[in-house]
């Protein structure tokens, strides 16, 4: 092992004496290729020092490993995470077959006052690959943030879009039946009297399509039923097929009745009246389903633009409510099976000087961590106040089950999280507090079981901290 320790540039100052030691209280290691010597988030155990072969470092980004850095020969590790009290933050692996030898915690922090001269070199490194691994994370974090917005919109935007797909392709075959009812209708030699009075009834049922309440399922269902019964007591063929426009735009059997009074009780005829009400109601309700989700695909456009300011310079004259609604329709999808968010924003609040997009990080990262706290199950509340003369909060509040005292005051630490290996980088709260920092702000927590509220203090300029307010 002497030899080992000599070959290693962080020893080459160390006296016979201190080597001898380093060998008397080191463990020598072997692993092959593929072998794991540390898994992200198993709390740390010893320094490392790699005399041949290659160690690479990934972390799990959901269910995907990313490189992060590697190592070759001479090179050491696991004295950042024992200076700093922290887990494995990735894990390693050999790339090659590795010859290590290694030291537990209590023997490195001998070695520290042991051989004193090996200090600086470990701070420099510990300093060069904490940030190395910050750049890589915060990376990953904003892979991580564009993975949920992507998967919100893809979501969001499937439904309106498979709707208009679908009304789009039913439209068709409606024009292609109205093209041809009128003239059979035409053929019947309907008086004029009857003609008014069925399209006075279509533009009265037009009217019921669009503002009257929807019935509820029970309601609608024994409806439908009474009025097939009455179109196949008429002879109307399919009557089962036009029963549920016919309800849902009034029209039940004492109206069927009223049409049989105005019209020829010919069955034919009756049928064909029915059954260009039904498709002209039909066209309509599309048209009308066309319209709200293409709205919808507007407005989900929108607030993407509006989340990224798009188009914009960095620093904006910002609505704060515009930037909270944005991300609240971004996330959604999130916020549709079981959370109830609760707004009581003060709409006098004047526009703040910020970088618009950043700020929308900061409540990405506060709500998307209130809903995963909640299990897809509670409450948000959102409030905005003016809070002096020259600040503005903005409080964002859920009932979930509140953060442990004892880890309160980490939560803003690079690195520290409560979520799974793979679920979250540690980093989501630094950036937000960061975003908050450069905008001369303050983040604050405050948590307990069923109350955990995050306080954002931000001034109304750029150039004003919350301490002048």
């Amino acid at each position: 092992m002497l030899d080992a320790l000599r070959s290693c540039s962080l020893f080459a100052q160390l006296t016979d004496e201190q080597l001898q030691w380093l060998s008397e209280h080191g463990r020598e290691l072997w692993l092959v290729p593929g072998e794991y010597l540390s898994l992200e988030g198993e709390p740390l155990d010893n320094f490392y020092v790699l005399i041949e072969g290659e160690i690479e470092l990934t972390k799990k980004v959901g269910n995907v490993e990313r490189h992060v850095m590697t190592f070759g020969p001479g090179t050491y590790t696991g004295h950042e995470l024992i200076l700093l009290d922290k887990p494995y933050l990735a894990n390693a692996h050999a790339v090659k077959a590795c010859y290590l030898l290694k030291w537990d915690t209590n023997t490195f922090w001998e070695m520290l006052t042991i051989c004193p001269s090996i200090t600086r070199d470990l701070l420099i490194i510990t300093a060069q690959r904490l940030q190395t691994l910050e750049t890589t994370s915060r990376h990953h974090e904003k892979l991580i943030a564009l993975g949920t917005l992507a998967a919100g919109l893809a979501h969001e935007l499937n439904n309106p879009a498979t709707a208009v797909c679908r009304g789009a392709s039913s439209l068709q075959e409606i024009f292609q039946q109205l093209r041809s009812l009128p003239l059979k209708l035409n053929q019947r030699q309907m008086a004029k009297e009857q003609l008014l009075f069925v399209d006075s009834l279509l533009q009265d049922a037009l009217r019921s399509l669009k503002t009257s309440p929807l019935l509820d399922s029970i309601t609608q269902s024994d409806q439908e039923d009474e009025v097939t019964v009455w179109l196949d007591s008429h002879d109307v063929p399919d009557g089962w097929k036009i029963s549920p426009i016919l309800v849902k735009a009034g029209l039940n059997t004492q109206s069927l009745d009223t049409i049989v009074e105005h019209i020829d009780r010919e069955s034919e005829l009756l049928a064909e009246v029915l059954t260009w009400i039904e498709a002209t109601l039909t066209g309509f309700e599309l048209l009308d389903e066309i319209d709200e989700s293409s709205g919808r695909i507007s407005e989900l456009v929108k607030a993407i633009k509006e989340y990224s300011y798009m188009d914009q310079a960095p620093i904006q004259e910002v609505d704060i409510h515009h930037g909270l609604e944005s991300t609240l329709t971004i996330l959604g999808y999130k916020l549709k099976h079981g959370i109830v968010v609760t707004r009581n924003y003060d709409r006098s609040l004047p526009p703040i000087s910020a970088y618009g997009s950043e700020l929308n990080q900061v409540w990405t990262n506060l709500i998307d961590n209130a809903i995963d706290a909640m299990g897809g199950q509670g409450q948000i509340w959102i409030r905005t106040v003016q809070k002096n003369s020259c600040c503005l909060l903005v409080e964002i509040v859920d009932n979930g089950p509140g953060i442990p005292p004892q880890i309160q005051n980490r939560i803003f630490e690079p690195f520290f999280t409560t979520k799974g290996v793979g679920q979250g980088t540690g980093l989501g709260l630094v950036i937000s507090y960061q975003i908050v920092e450069k905008h001369k702000g303050d983040i604050h927590l405050f948590s307990q079981p069923g109350n955990t509220r995050f306080q954002v203090i931000l001034p109304f300029k750029m150039g004003t901290t919350t301490t002048e307010c």
